[in-house]
């Protein structure tokens, strides 16, 4: 049995596929994963030995091209479906199955690879939002905001998939229609399925049942991860009161005007060092002070076992792995699912969201202020207790039996 696993998208997408990936072959399953060839993600899959299927283009590359083209979201999507139909169609031969994530296009192009070669074909989505549902309403799409007069949820998501047929629909269809494939009149229902995998903690990321999907909450795809930490990060560990984390993941934090010192700043103003993630936005220290260490890729597992809190952007892969760790956190969001982390962390009390996506020293400083308390670092250890690691294991186990018997 053999099954690719495919995404187009930054870390927050390719880590949780590892971590299915070593569960598949766990149970004796061919795995591969088809994903961009960004230095972090090849680095990544080689050390976990997971063989990787390039996807058309790093996806750093595609998004300064992106950028410079100045073309709009349908016409990326024109060029992102056939590029990444090839792409997946060559890593998919002879898999009994495709499970995809990722950017919509990438999705839709895997969907249309395993219909096209009649196997078993998954979409996940790690957030809540992302599944249609009354109990919620849709992410805004650029250029497609809710309109005022709107306020059920289902109708937001009927606005929704209106959105999705005018951003990528032409895109999705054009293609289909190239290879053979007949039409869809609506693009998000027929990539996303009727069945989707909801890969997030159910206290963390909860799920309310509805007859509009039979979405399945898996929990959140967990790579366990035992390395040890390096021996300059342990002694600095070592050297004194627990430090915060500061990391921005994949976010370039390109309207904060220097990050990295309102960040330090806020941090050294509660009497705390700082443990700073270089990630995306190049986050570097501001001076020779030896209360602040630098770090790039690292075993978050155990590091956030070891801080008094994580300052963060919000993505789903950082805010599990600290709840995990009962690490108190301070989201700022940026995109996305972002704001939602941050309205759980909250609603959950073992962290506080900052006020908008603009870090400063002043506004930093509240929330830092509440995560520190002895209150919330009780409550993220108290949560930490309810996390559950095992989702990777279970959707491996729900994927064989799908393949097996044939169907979706």
């Amino acid at each position: 049995m053999r099954v690719l696993l495919s995404t187009y998208e930054s870390r927050g997408d390719v880590q949780p596929l590892v971590a299915l990936g070593l569960a598949m072959e766990s149970m004796g399953v061919e795995a591969l994963v088809s994903a961009p060839t960004d230095a972090e993600f090849v680095e990544l899959l080689g050390r976990e030995g997971l063989p990787l299927a390039p996807a058309f283009m790093p996806v750093r590359q595609w998004i300064e091209q992106a950028k410079q083209s100045g073309l709009r979201l349908p016409q990326l999507a024109g060029k992102m479906v056939p590029a990444q139909y090839e792409a997946i169609a060559t890593a998919a031969e002879g898999c009994d199955a495709i499970v995809a994530t990722g950017l919509f296009p990438s999705v839709a192009a895997a969907q249309s690879v395993a219909e096209k070669l009649g196997i078993h074909f998954s979409w996940a989505a790690f957030w809540p939002l992302m599944v249609p549902s009354p109990h919620h309403p849709p992410m805004k799409y650029p250029g497609w905001p809710h309109p005022p007069y709107l306020t059920d949820h289902l109708a937001l998501w009927e606005f929704n998939a209106q959105a999705k047929n005018a951003l990528f629909g032409a895109a999705v269809n054009t293609h289909r229609l190239s290879i053979g494939l007949p039409r869809v009149d609506n693009v998000r229902d027929h990539v996303f399925t009727r069945r989707p995998w909801l890969a997030s903690d159910p206290v963390l990321g909860p799920w309310r049942p509805t007859e509009l999907t039979d979405a399945v909450q898996t929990g959140a795809w967990i790579r366990p991860d035992t390395r040890p930490l390096p021996a300059e990060l342990e002694a600095f560990l070592k050297a004194g009161a627990p430090p915060v984390y500061i990391g921005f993941g994949s976010m370039a934090m390109l309207d904060a005007d220097d990050p990295a010192r309102v960040a330090i700043e806020a941090v050294r103003a509660q009497g705390r060092r700082v443990i700073l993630a270089r990630g995306w936005a190049d986050l570097a220290p501001i001076d020779d002070w030896d209360d602040c260490f630098a770090v790039g890729e690292v075993n978050q597992q155990a590091l956030f076992a070891r801080v008094a809190a994580v300052v963060h952007h919000g993505g789903a892969g950082t805010t599990t792995a600290a709840a995990r760790a009962g690490a108190p956190q301070v989201v700022v969001p940026q995109v996305a699912d972002q704001p939602y982390w941050a309205g759980r962390v909250t609603a959950l009390g073992i962290g506080a969201a900052h006020d908008g996506a603009v870090p400063r020293t002043g506004s930093l400083s509240a929330p830092l202020r509440t995560v520190l308390t002895a209150d919330t670092r009780e409550r993220a250890f108290a949560i930490a207790e309810t996390i559950r690691s095992n989702g990777a294991v279970v959707t491996a186990e729900m994927l064989v039996a799908a393949i097996r018997a044939g169907g979706q």
